[in-house]
């Protein structure tokens, strides 16, 4: 079953066009990122799918259900990272996750929760006392803690320094082994691909790429560029298989010890994608 299927969905703002008819289906239990630059469509398709816009157009279906007119039993069924979350700053960490916990028929036991983002010795802070990479975890244990069937992620790991985004990533991998859908925009693209079973570019309110972050965009058949020096000259060839190349090299007793095989990442893909678009 698809947990998401969307078909022509669209949003205008004043007779701009934000979100121009985008076709998406994510099946259960997969970790689905979206990609794009800012004013992509990116939040606002994420915010129609939440509940929390109306579209201006097409089909949407979120757990069996219209989003625009889901009720509170649905709503429980779901998991919400917000971009920019406001916080209740007086109350401490354990209390604002118990209070959040009290509107879901199954949470997860407050603790374990504040556990999972890495705030345990935070506990007793007040939530106002935290940095900003912080209060961002405070975000992601209210976006868990009633064991959502799908989870929205908007830029989740925003304010995160290197340690607290990897543990993040486990905990991402952690909920999608447990069955859990996952939405995913990031503008950290190798973290889109460490934790993306798909992903999809939009680009000026449409889909331009869909694929796994290995195919992105005919990524996976670009092939790889093969440099090295031999006589003193360097060379550089773009081949689809280096294996061949580099059996001739060897055969040919070049130096080795130059040679260098790079593939496009994903950023190039990336880059080159909303770059054609625009």
């Amino acid at each position: 079953m698809d947990v998401i299927e969307v078909s022509g969905l669209r949003k205008t703002y004043r007779g701009h066009d934000a979100v121009r008819g985008i076709d998406l289906n994510v099946p259960r239990g997969e970790v689905f990122a979206l990609l794009g630059p800012n004013g992509a469509g990116k939040t606002t398709t994420v915010e129609i799918l939440e509940g929390h816009r109306r579209r201006s157009g097409g089909e949407a279906r979120v757990l069996g259900e219209d989003p625009g007119t889901a009720g509170r039993v649905w709503r429980a069924r779901i998991g919400v990272v917000l971009q920019d979350a406001d916080d209740a700053a007086d109350l401490t960490v354990t209390e604002m996750v118990r209070h959040v916990a009290g509107f879901y028929p199954d949470p997860r036991p407050v603790a374990e929760v504040i556990d999972l983002v890495g705030l345990t010795e935070k506990s007793k802070a007040r939530i106002r006392t935290l940095s900003g990479g912080q209060r961002r975890r405070v975000d992601v244990a209210l976006g868990i803690v009633g064991r959502p069937e799908l989870l929205f992620l908007d830029e989740p790991t925003t304010g995160f320094d290197p340690a607290a985004r990897r543990q993040f990533w486990d905990l991402i991998r952690a909920l999608a082994a447990e069955g859990t859908t996952i939405l995913l925009t990031t503008h950290y693209l190798e973290e889109a691909e460490a934790l993306a079973d798909r992903l999809a570019v939009l680009s000026g309110g449409l889909i331009v790429a869909e694929g796994t972050p290995a195919t992105l965009g005919g990524r996976g058949a670009a092939g790889a560029r093969v440099s090295w020096r031999h006589g003193g000259v360097q060379h550089t060839e773009q081949v689809t298989d280096p294996t061949e190349l580099i059996r001739k090299l060897v055969a040919e007793d070049a130096d080795l010890t130059t040679l260098t095989v790079t593939r496009p990442t994903l950023e190039d893909t990336y880059l080159t994608l909303i770059g054609d678009h625009r």
